[in-house]
């Protein structure tokens, strides 16, 4: 049985879905099942005979996490340790997503991974001691790092930005910050792709879309495929998208400048070719799953 773990939020969902095109026997779980409360986890796994976990569960808000620390530590490095040491216990594979995040995002050039971790935010520094006791205390794991994810169910980005598009003469994004965005869809698929496959080398690989570009380059190629898509009114295609840097945009947390990561790992590995980040735009963008809700 597959265990499904933060089934709610924006992978988890697109997780499920995944699994029940592929007609894949699965449960999932969320706040019922505190990951914080390690008796409550082994609990629920032995009552559904689980023989995969798939970790979905993280404190995500990046700002917010510096002057909430105490529950990021929970949700990112304590919730993860319990899971790993559940699954180690009752012989599960385990899968647990992480983020480019762990990286201080100097120099320029993609991250492999055995390239050693450096956060620079509570945020990335609980993901790391995450990581860090899912490889202590299970020995059939994989770690998925990945980064400027977005999907079809939650706030995201893309979201974001057509609704502001939708709504003001200019928006202003930095241009200063190079990575790769993910679609959910993405990364979903690689998630069940291991576990089909089941024969993968367990350890860390990357995975996120190909490609390498600024928050500013994706908002223009959002507003071009979303006025070809017709998600962008008459305001939006008006809109002037503005480049700043991260300095004229300042944050609580500060942010990776260069989290590009090499994914020559897990291509090899599974055999596979990810998709260039725009394809999979214009598949999200093109999808009856695209939630008009989220934008008016």
């Amino acid at each position: 049985m597959i265990w499904i773990i933060g089934y709610k939020g924006m992978l988890g969902t697109e997780i499920c879905r995944q699994l029940e095109e592929r007609n894949l026997q699965y449960v999932r779980t969320d706040v019922d099942v505190d990951i914080t409360d390690i008796a409550a986890l082994e609990e629920f796994a032995r009552c559904w005979s689980v023989t995969w976990i798939v970790n979905c569960a993280a404190y995500t808000a990046v700002d917010k996490a510096e002057s909430d620390a105490e529950l990021a530590k929970k949700l990112n490095e304590d919730g993860p340790a319990n899971i790993a040491k559940v699954a180690n216990k009752i012989g599960a594979r385990f899968i647990h997503i992480s983020t480019d995040y762990v990286f201080d995002g100097s120099g320029d050039s993609p991250r492999t991974e055995d390239m050693p971790v450096a956060p620079i935010g509570v945020y990335g520094v609980t993901k790391a001691a995450g990581e860090k006791a899912v490889m202590e205390n299970c020995k059939d794991y994989y770690i998925l790092r990945t980064a400027w994810l977005y999907g079809w169910a939650g706030k995201n980005f893309v979201y974001t930005m057509i609704k502001a598009m939708n709504t003001h003469n200019a928006v202003k994004v930095v241009n200063d910050q190079k990575g790769t965005p993910t679609f959910a869809g993405d990364l979903a698929k690689i998630v069940l792709d291991i576990i089909k496959k089941v024969t993968v080398p367990f350890g860390i690989y990357h995975v996120t879309d190909l490609g390498e570009i600024t928050w500013w380059d994706f908002t223009n190629e959002i507003k071009r495929q979303g006025i070809e898509s017709g998600w962008i009114n008459e305001t939006g295609k008006k809109c002037v998208v503005n480049p700043c840097t991260t300095d004229e945009y300042p944050t609580p947390a500060k942010r990776p400048a260069y989290s590009v990561l090499c994914k020559d790992k897990i291509q090899k590995t599974l055999g596979i070719k990810l998709p260039d980040w725009k394809e999979s735009l214009e598949v999200f963008l093109e999808s009856s799953l695209f939630d008009k809700s989220r934008i008016d």
